[in-house]
């Protein structure tokens, strides 16, 4: 099982390829010339930032202020920037694990392969358990780095199609059928 492993990466970022509605997610890691990218769902995204920030959160009010987590991303450290190119998606992921090494002072990101075979129900919970067999991208960011990534997966998620103003659904390019509008088309 390969294991990409980012201690700590140069860039960390969430991204996508595609037109809102059609959009793929991917998380890119990057050091060097390595670069590695994984597809992941919108709402792994919109996850995965909400609870890097609450963890960030939490440590700066365990600490009492102390522990070295900004509040705000410090300026200078936005990534507005597209994915890099090529984008090769070494694997989907499936499950993820979130800590802070208190030791390290660092965030750890682990995401794991899509595990395929997972077929029954009762086989679910077993998915939620790493598999050793299973692809691996660990990513350790300080502070600052974890917050301006979770800022910009935030935005990310939320830069998708505009709200329709009746029914609060997405909007499509190509119209809407709302049903506020008993099935016409806004």
């Amino acid at each position: 099982m390969p294991v990409f492993d980012y201690d700590p990466p140069e860039r960390f970022v969430a991204g996508t390829v595609g037109e809102p509605g059609s959009r793929t997610f991917f998380l890119q890691a990057r050091t060097g010339g390595r670069l590695t990218s994984v597809a992941l769902e919108k709402a792994q995204v919109a996850a995965l930032a909400e609870r890097v920030g609450e963890l960030l959160d939490e440590i700066v009010r365990r600490s009492g202020g102390q522990a070295p987590v900004p509040a705000l991303p410090p300026s200078g450290t936005e990534d507005t920037g597209p994915l890099e190119v090529p984008i090769e998606e070494e694997f989907r992921v499936g499950t993820m694990s979130l800590a802070w090494d208190s030791e390290r002072q660092v965030v750890v990101i682990e995401c794991f392969e899509v595990d395929d075979d997972v077929e029954a129900l009762e086989d679910a919970e077993a998915a939620l358990v790493p598999d050793p067999a299973r692809n691996l991208l660990r990513v350790s960011l300080d502070g600052a780095s974890a917050r301006a990534f979770s800022q910009r997966a935030t935005a990310l998620v939320a830069a998708g199609r505009p709200p329709c103003p009746f029914c609060a659904g997405p909007l499509d390019p190509a119209g809407h059928v709302c049903p506020r509008a008993n099935g016409y088309r806004r």
